[in-house]
């Protein structure tokens, strides 16, 4: 048992190291870049504040979206939660996610759900890798319908739902002690949310790209969106920091947007998205204080 719990906490202690490795590297190559394309810099001052200010709206809106996703997770293990609730758990998820290395939204949410409304973690992470298969598969064939002619987009595409749907079969034919409710009615809201997701997405990706080179396709964006959703699966580091970047850039000639294009996005995303979560935090702590001078008011 010893071994086990000293296997573990070395293994905390190399991921602990490999983050910090990843985000002191990356900040040293995106300072180095910046160096040798200073250039960069002025080019961010000419863009206008509007721009700033659309994608701040929009990532309020994408707030919503993602409540209405939580909502229909939870309706695959027949939970409700209020509305409320559920903009606090995802608000709090937004901040760990961003702010903690290795996505640790999800798992605070799995505790939170056990802790208060004795889910399974079992059923939960069922439920949300049902929600990752579905994010993933549609971030792949926005790739495919942005990057490439559609008859030979559309076949690949359907084989995708068709391996979805014979996946879904074997699932309700084989299930046992697992209880997922996979109806069609909460497949299809499931689906809806997180296609509204991937959309709003790839509206932000425009207007931050659009904003720097004006003759940037739709369909380049819509690639875009694809690969930049995929580093979600790779994101060792605070708010897959360096891992989008990079994956972007690997995946240039698929995309069809420059280098300097991508990194000066990414600066406007992640600057805005910081305001965002700053102000989130705000509006939160101003809640939960409020909450506690109700409660001494009562008790008084």
């Amino acid at each position: 048992m010893d071994i086990i719990n000293k296997l573990k906490k070395s293994l905390r202690i190399s991921k602990r190291t490999l983050n910090i490795v990843i985000i002191l590297s990356t900040l040293t190559a995106a300072v180095y870049y910046f160096y040798k394309h200073h250039t960069l810099l002025t080019d961010l001052k000419k863009i206008s504040p509007f721009v700033a200010v659309e994608v701040f709206f929009l990532y309020i809106l994408m707030l919503a979206v993602l409540i209405l996703i939580y909502q229909a997770t939870m309706k695959l293990v027949n939970i409700k939660i209020s509305f409320k609730e559920n903009g606090l758990i995802n608000a709090y998820s937004l901040f760990m996610n961003f702010f903690i290395p290795g996505q640790t939204g999800p798992a605070f949410r799995a505790y939170y759900m056990k802790k208060n409304y004795s889910l399974k973690y079992l059923n939960y992470t069922l439920s949300t890798i049902f929600y990752y298969l579905i994010y993933g598969l549609l971030s792949v064939i926005f790739i495919l319908v942005g990057s490439q002619p559609i008859y030979l987009s559309l076949p690949v595409i359907l084989i995708f739902i068709l391996i979805a749907v014979l996946a879904i079969r074997i699932y309700l034919k084989k299930k046992k002690q697992v209880r997922l409710e996979l109806s069609i009615k909460s497949i299809a809201f499931l689906t809806l949310a997180t296609f509204c997701q991937v959309v709003l997405q790839s509206v932000i990706y425009f207007i931050e790209i659009h904003s720097i080179t004006s003759g940037i396709h739709f369909n380049q964006v819509i690639t875009y969106t694809g690969v930049a959703n995929l580093a979600l699966f790779a994101a060792l580091t605070p708010g897959a920091i360096g891992i989008r970047e990079g994956l972007l850039i690997l995946t240039e000639k698929l995309n069809h947007v420059t280098s300097n294009t991508i990194v000066l996005a990414n600066v406007i995303d992640r600057s805005v998205y910081i305001i965002f979560l700053l102000i989130l935090g705000i509006l939160i702590a101003g809640l939960k204080i409020k909450q506690k001078l109700g409660v001494s008011e009562q008790v008084t």
